[in-house]
């Protein structure tokens, strides 16, 4: 599973500028990993669903022309 997620870590090799501010508990106004999470679940779901609506969609399409 480690390919499948990017590094969470907010001390990675990035600039200090992009960086987020970190404050005596954590990042300040950063989106939580449980949020990064469920937007990659979303993201998948969505795809999903969009191939089964064109797959059926050309299934029925299919089906009336060679009905």
């Amino acid at each position: 599973m480690g390919l499948l997620f990017s590094d969470l870590k907010l001390d990675g090799e990035a600039p200090v500028r992009a960086r987020p501010d970190v404050g005596e508990w954590g990042p300040v106004q950063a989106i939580s990993t449980a949020t990064k999470k469920r937007s990659r679940l979303q993201v998948v779901l969505a795809f999903v669903a969009a191939l089964a609506v064109l797959l059926a969609a050309g299934y029925f399409w299919f089906i009336q022309v060679h009905g």
